[in-house]
């Protein structure tokens, strides 16, 4: 079966499912790209089966430079002639399968990965926006979504056939190094749509009460010097590390001993950061999204210390009202040690639930293999 990614090769999560993909047997991968590809691309599709555009695609959208490829892009796969264009990111490299399928009359049908803001965000930015995204979900003969929230939308928007399924991990990492109980680490993107301000809002009123937390930002972004001098206004300089974009290995000796991971976004499917932190026994604290309470299991949760402030099976997630003089002690009784339910409860022990509920849940490569099994019966 001859399958063509196409998307942003310099992308780490383009990259990720082309991993995954060339360890399927009977695969014959492609890709093509709007820019161009990731160096590990090299060893993974042989120069001959690859496309590079070299577009600069802009997140905000308005890429007519893009669109002025299509003819290059038509062309290749027409001579490609394969079974399944695979386009992730929906709105835009969706759009350049869905036109190339039109356009030059391939054979080949359209599966499409969603990844959060193209269906959760863009198509409530107009009419247009969300006219072309029915029309890119009612070409794709199935889709693939990381959150049950998102499937739905995405069924609401025209999608006929959605396997829902995390963009989970590709192994679990090491776990040997002792939990720091107030090292908090956060590294989603410094960008208004992840809400860094939040997270310094809420690390502040943890450590107006708890002299011995730390906090680590691993990521960098528009808002870093607004973030920093918020730090500085707040008198916590000395005690949150701003450390620019680290590399996966060096990402993983930050949220090692870190007890807490903070990601407060506004908008969100479910986050690869928040599986990486919790298969490294972190304790996640999330925004009220449906996403997050897909991964903490909310609907069975404990009620711990307050209405309001929900322990799941594996974290906490914190209402936009939030009393947040009042989280302190929550972390505390957990940092701890709780009974509930005459079963004792602490950090330590969620903590490993979280490592294990990965392990079982949300791994990457059983999940492409399902993927690839029902393109196949298709």
């Amino acid at each position: 079966m001859r399958l063509v990614l196409i998307g942003d090769g310099e992308s780490p999560h383009l990259l990720k499912w082309a991993r995954a993909l060339s360890q399927q047997r009977e695969l014959e991968l492609w890709a093509a790209s709007t820019r161009g590809f990731a160096p590990e691309f090299h060893f993974l599709i042989p120069e001959d089966r690859r496309l590079a555009l070299n577009t600069d695609p802009a997140h905000a959208g308005g890429n007519f430079a893009v669109l002025k490829q299509l003819p290059a892009l038509g062309a290749w796969l027409k001579r490609v002639d394969a079974d399944w264009l695979h386009a992730h990111y929906l709105t835009s490299h969706g759009t350049l399968a869905w036109a190339a399928r039109r356009g030059w009359k391939l054979r080949a049908r359209i599966a499409g990965s969603a990844w959060g803001s193209d269906i959760l965000v863009t198509p409530g930015q107009g009419w247009a926006y969300r006219w072309l995204t029915t029309q890119v979900l009612k070409a794709c003969a199935i889709t693939t979504s990381d959150s049950e929230h998102m499937s739905a939308r995405m069924r609401e928007l025209g999608a006929s056939e959605v396997m829902t399924f995390p963009f989970g991990l590709e192994q679990l990492p090491k776990q040997n190094v002792r939990k720091q109980p107030w090292l908090f680490f956060a590294n989603r993107g410094l960008e208004p749509i992840y809400r860094p301000h939040r997270v310094i809002e809420v690390f502040a009123a943890i450590a107006a009460r708890q002299p011995q937390a730390r906090l680590v930002v691993a990521n960098d972004g528009s808002l870093r010097g607004a973030l920093e001098a918020q730090v500085a206004t707040l008198g916590l300089s000395g005690r949150v590390e701003f450390t620019g974009r680290l590399d996966a290995t060096s990402q993983g000796r930050r949220y090692a001993p870190a007890r807490w991971f903070l990601s407060l976004p506004e908008s969100d499917s479910v986050s690869v950061s928040v599986l990486e932190a919790m298969a490294h026994e972190c304790l996640p604290i999330l925004s009220d999204l449906p996403a997050n309470h897909e991964v903490l299991g909310t609907a069975g949760s404990l009620e711990l210390v307050s209405p309001g402030t929900l322990l799941g099976r594996h974290g906490l997630i914190l209402k936009e009202d939030e009393d947040l003089t009042t989280l302190p002690d929550r972390l505390e009784l957990l940092a701890g040690q709780a009974e509930v339910g005459g079963q004792p409860i602490d950090a330590d022990r969620l903590g490993a639930a979280n490592r294990a509920w990965v392990a079982e849940h949300a791994m990457f490569g059983p999940a492409v293999t399902r993927f690839i099994a029902r393109l196949k019966s298709l």
